[in-house]
């Protein structure tokens, strides 16, 4: 690790890093070595609530081999992650369910963090309506645009004349999100703006209670949360012209369910890569990214050739900070 990377985590404290990130499960969390001086090793990694199943469980089965190493995962949204923490210099690690975005390089170049990427599996981003919103199975790409743009739709017989004169409670990320930028690129469009409208949330828990709660509730996030909930809400089938697909893991897979499949990304400072402990989890998490352990949490896992790639790359960036 460089000495102005260690300075700039040093100046960070164990409160502010919880209180800022609001960690939702932590594996070991007694300590960060390399910010707070404890003789425990630490990993600290924040971002993507999207990816943070994969990242939760990794860290569970890292820690059970490794019992002296604290591995804290939050929730902080891929922006809410890239801003306040990893570009600052102060996590190692940031989960992400979009690319990097280009002035959040510049804001980690600013700080001389250098972001490795990495991909660690496939979701297929998942629209979702109550169970009892027996007349909605499919919808167009252009309706759920006019749903979800500003000054769009705003009941649901504005979609369809047949549909019930009722105003949509919707639920969706908040703006830090990843999941917000992709589905506002790839189905609001550049030509409109997403609607603020709507109840915004990091926590993809209290989407699936909103829509649980609501017969005319509508909500999005990644395919793990709705995995999780398959009798309490119903997934809505895409229609992008191709006809009707329902997100699964088998049409993530296999590049049919469209336009909502999307890969999922983690990245590692560079300088991280200097520690032992960082590089080691680093391996060990995209290792297991090939593995069930990734669909067993509700995604696809990377493929061998993925997984090559991933490991090559780690090499050349560990070779570059020893």
């Amino acid at each position: 690790m460089s000495e102005d990377t260690s300075r700039r985590r040093s100046e960070f404290s164990r409160r502010g890093f919880l209180a800022a990130a609001g960690v939702a499960s932590v594996t070991g969390l007694t300590g960060c070595a390399r910010v707070f001086g404890s003789e425990n090793r630490q990993v600290n990694i924040a971002g993507s609530s999207t990816v943070f199943p994969i990242a939760e469980a990794v860290a569970s089965d890292y820690t059970q081999k490794n019992p002296t190493v604290n591995v804290s995962v939050s929730k902080t949204g891929s922006g809410g992650g890239f801003s306040n923490f990893f570009c600052p210099g102060m996590t190692d690690i940031n989960n992400a369910s979009r690319p990097i975005a280009d002035a959040e390089r510049e804001q980690c170049a600013d700080n001389g963090v250098d972001p490795v990427e990495f991909v660690v599996g496939t979701d297929a981003l998942t629209v979702v309506v109550n169970d009892e919103a027996n007349w909605v199975d499919c919808m167009t790409v252009d309706e759920l645009r006019q749903v979800w743009m500003s000054g769009g739709a705003k009941q649901w017989s504005d979609i369809r004349d047949e549909w019930p004169d009722e105003e949509f409670e919707l639920f969706g990320p908040a703006t830090v999100s990843g999941t917000f930028d992709y589905f506002r690129e790839t189905i609001v469009g550049e030509e409109e703006n997403h609607r603020n409208d709507y109840s915004a949330t990091e926590k993809d828990r209290t989407i699936v209670r909103g829509v649980r709660g609501s017969q005319y509730a509508m909500g999005y996030f990644g395919f793990a949360y709705y995995s999780e909930n398959p009798e309490t809400v119903k997934a809505v089938a895409i229609d992008d012209g191709s006809g009707c697909v329902e997100p699964s893991l088998e049409t993530a897979k296999e590049g049919t369910y469209r336009p909502l499949s999307r890969p999922l990304f983690t990245y590692v400072s560079k300088q991280s890569l200097a520690d032992e402990t960082v590089r080691d989890f680093v391996r060990f998490y995209l290792e297991k990214a090939a593995t069930d352990l990734v669909s067993e949490v509700g995604y696809v896992p990377i493929t061998d050739e993925t997984l090559e790639e991933n490991l090559n790359k780690l090499d050349a960036a560990v070779e570059d900070v020893q």
